[in-house]
């Protein structure tokens, strides 16, 4: 049986996760991690990269003999790597976890996966769009609708791009400041209109070789900032998997009605899509409706999927590429998975970064995936927003949490803050 080298492109907590699990894989011959961070090291070689820099990228390839590349976050993805890639005569032969640009534009374009929903019956929230050119028309559709108002932002805008407005007012200034002062550069040149929808929140991952495809564990993660899911958004703050209420009736719904449609209307629109789908969704009265695509998987979701998914990611891998996912069966860990994330003070507003951390090696009963984390001077420094992720295994989520919650305990450093209440909805 071959060996592969792989490169897995990113540096948070997401990459670490995967770092994690591809490593452990007896398919893993060499594992590289671009650019990594404190923790990915303890997995396989950091290498200094931009995830957006092709030409860099293409060179790390060619010199450590890659045999998959895979993307972790969305910024590669979009920009194109798939097509790079298979259009370069060096490269073509590397296998890529991670659909075409086109495909990446159901997380690249809010408004391009609003439409394709539209078109092949995939239940959303009701939508509009608009840009300069019909402001005024988009401020007379805000005055007429009911509260509260969604707006997001059409392209990439690192989880930011939305806004809940919970007035007619709010709506106009976000609006306004989306399109008249750009507030988010180009990603905010079109912005998408959204009813609200209430329910609950959680994330689905397919993971599709374009035909067919297999459905890794669900999570729920938590993104605001405070407890009881207060203040403004986050990267997020934590996770659990799996969600109590995707069982059964509900899961079959999220099957017919939003994963199937939405692998055969890939296929149907000849979009070239060999990945992760992640289909963010909310459960309205026991429907599922999907609040939005992305052509990845999730961070922190990730971070409680991996360690209960039980088959080799390699093999997840290899399979996709020969477009034999179908011979798969994924087995789930019995097990509940909880994950903390400590995050700097200030996140997600400004935060110092540099800030020397320490015991890391007193947890013992839990999983560390790095997020913002750094090397100075041989001692592990916090270098992000979000800086470090616990993860642990419980007989369910709360006995999970609470192991995560005590290893939180033992890690120092200046500014250290983490939400005491994930997975609140699910208390015993």
């Amino acid at each position: 049986m071959s060996a592969y080298n792989i490169l897995l492109l990113g540096s948070g907590g997401r990459e670490s996760a995967l770092a994690w699990k591809l490593s452990q894989s007896k398919l893993c011959k060499e594992l590289f991690i671009g650019p990594g961070n404190a923790g990915t090291s303890q997995y396989g070689s950091n290498i200094n990269l931009s995830v957006t820099d092709f030409e860099a990228i293409k060179q790390v390839c060619i010199d450590y003999h890659i045999d998959i590349l895979f993307p972790g976050g969305e910024d590669s993805l979009v920009a194109g790597i798939w097509d790079y890639f298979k259009n370069d005569a060096e490269l073509k032969h590397i296998i890529i976890a991670g659909p075409s640009k086109e495909g990446a534009q159901l997380e690249g374009s809010k408004a391009f996966s609003k439409k394709f929903m539209q078109r092949h019956n995939i239940p959303t929230a009701g939508y509009a769009e608009f840009t300069e050119t019909n402001f005024d028309e988009g401020i007379s559709y805000l005055k007429q609708h009911s509260l509260p108002i969604v707006l997001k932002a059409d392209g990439l805008a690192a989880g930011k791009g939305v806004v809940i407005a919970q007035s007619v007012e709010e709506a106009i200034e976000a609006f306004t400041m989306m399109i008249k002062e750009a507030q988010f550069g180009d990603a905010g040149k079109t912005v998408v209109v959204e009813q609200f929808l209430a329910g609950v929140e959680l994330s689905v991952f397919a993971f599709t070789d374009g035909t067919s495809y297999v459905l890794l564990p669900e999570a729920k993660d938590y993104k605001r900032i405070g407890e009881g899911d207060t203040g403004p958004n986050t990267g997020g703050m934590g996770a659990i998997s799996p969600v109590p209420f995707a069982a059964g009736n509900f899961m079959q719904k999220v099957i017919d009605r939003i994963v199937n449609p939405t692998v055969n209307g890939l296929k149907a629109e000849s979009i070239i899509y060999q990945g992760f789908i992640f289909f963010g969704l909310i459960n309205v009265s026991g429907d599922p409706y999907v609040i939005e695509y992305n052509c990845r998987m999730g961070d922190p979701e990730t971070e409680a999927v991996m360690p209960r998914l039980e088959n080799d990611l390699v093999e997840l891998i290899l399979k996709m590429q020969q477009g034999k996912l179908d011979e798969v069966t994924v087995k789930h860990d019995s097990r509940a998975a909880g994950t903390v994330m400590l995050v700097s003070e200030g996140y997600p507003g400004t935060y110092p970064k540099g800030k020397a951390m320490s015991g890391l090696d007193k947890v013992e009963d839990s999983i560390l995936f790095h997020a913002g984390t750094t090397n100075k001077d041989s001692h592990i420094v916090t270098n992000g927003g979000r800086v470090i992720a616990i993860t642990s295994y419980g007989s369910n989520i709360q006995d999970a949490l609470n192991k995560s919650f005590e290893s939180a305990k033992h890690i120092e450093y200046e500014g250290k803050y983490y939400r005491r209440d994930i997975g609140f909805e699910f208390k015993n």
